[in-house]
């Protein structure tokens, strides 16, 4: 039915943007035990689990009707931060969004794309460098002493905007690329940024997972 709903409106001369928050289950299941707020499919018959995975099998159709956001990780400030960004997006243009995020905490639901860069050398190990991050100076120099760094953006980047038109012909307004490194806080925040560089004549929004 909302399918059918949302398509209606969409013909209508009203601007229609549709957001899908989802959330891994054990975060879910936290949540609601947190709360101590009951679960409206839960009943003497079903587990909150159970009533967490139907509730998943009956709007599993609206996953696709909009742009998907994975609040597994989210704080309510970042979440307000990026529910904005959707808002102030151009609906008539594909907007890029590059997110940085850790394995470690679980791949992000709504990602499109994700690179693995837990090859790259880790600045975790240098000393004094553990507790800054991807876009601090002390890190980018130490990134680009070593060629693979650069070689790996390259060619994220190369992929990327070769199949942009690709996903532009495709009735997209989102396309999220995510990149990943162990913790979140280092490489995949450097590379992004550096993407963000990269693709500067594009529609493009960051976000940095692990550093909200």
């Amino acid at each position: 039915m909302l399918p059918a709903v949302i398509a209606a409106l969409r013909k209508l001369p009203a601007r229609v943007r549709f957001i899908f928050l989802d959330a891994k289950v054990e975060t879910l299941v936290k949540r609601f035990s947190e709360t101590r707020r009951r679960h409206p499919l839960s009943s003497a018959e079903r587990t909150l689990r159970e009533a967490i995975e139907f509730e998943r099998t009956l709007v599993g159709d609206a996953r696709d009707l909009g742009t998907l956001i994975d609040t597994s990780e989210l704080s309510s400030h970042s979440l307000r931060a990026w529910i904005k960004d959707f808002a102030n997006a151009d609906p008539g243009e594909l907007n890029i969004t590059l997110q940085s995020f850790g394995f470690k905490h679980g791949v992000p639901l709504d990602a499109d794309l994700v690179f693995d860069v837990r090859c790259l050398p880790n600045p975790h190990y240098e000393q004094g460098l553990a507790s800054l991050s991807g876009r601090d100076a002390p890190v980018i120099a130490f990134l680009e002493q070593f060629p693979e760094v650069e070689r790996m953006v390259g060619d994220i980047y190369s992929f990327v905007s070769t199949w942009l038109p690709k996903y532009r012909g495709d009735n997209r307004n989102y396309l999220t690329v995510a990149i990943g490194c162990t913790g979140g806080q280092h490489r995949s925040v450097y590379v992004v940024e550096r993407l963000r560089e990269l693709l500067a004549g594009a529609h493009v929004l960051v976000r940095h997972r692990e550093l909200h």
